[in-house]
């Protein structure tokens, strides 16, 4: 099943570059935007986008990619189908998965390096679900 990958334009040159890893490590990527660095778009659309496609089963697992990744994450969260966890380093994608059955990393364009952002996206989707305790509190989510 591929990986949904949404950015606004500040997330644009990340998404290519975990993109490109993404297609190196074997994944499909369904790229939902945006198409340009340049042109200001607005992040919940792209949010939104993403949502929709897990919700949809067209992805089982997403990226989204802002300049914070606050705003994106915030946006992809609002949709029942998402667990969307903004993801700093690899500790915190590893606990995402572990603890919270996250389905999407998110990532802030201009707070993550390059390689810290493709270490935490592997970390995210080599890890499982680790259920036990944590069950009962996802499904409060």
């Amino acid at each position: 099943m591929p990986i949904a990958i949404a950015s606004d334009h500040a997330g644009y040159s990340l998404k290519q570059v975990l993109s490109a890893y993404l297609r190196e490590q074997g994944f499909q990527v369904l790229d939902l935007g945006a198409d340009s660095p340049v042109v200001s778009v607005d992040y919940p659309d792209f949010g939104f986008a993403l949502a929709e496609a897990i919700a949809a089963g067209r992805a089982e697992r997403g990226v989204a990619i802002c300049g914070t990744g606050i705003g994106i994450s915030i946006a992809a969260n609002r949709h029942r189908a998402v667990r969307a966890a903004l993801c700093h380093d690899v500790t915190g994608a590893r606990l995402a998965r572990q603890h919270n059955n996250a389905n999407v990393i998110a990532f802030g364009a201009r707070v993550i390096g390059e390689a810290v952002a493709r270490d935490s996206l592997a970390a995210f989707l080599v890890t499982p679900f680790e259920g036990g305790r944590h069950e009962r509190r996802v499904a409060k989510l």
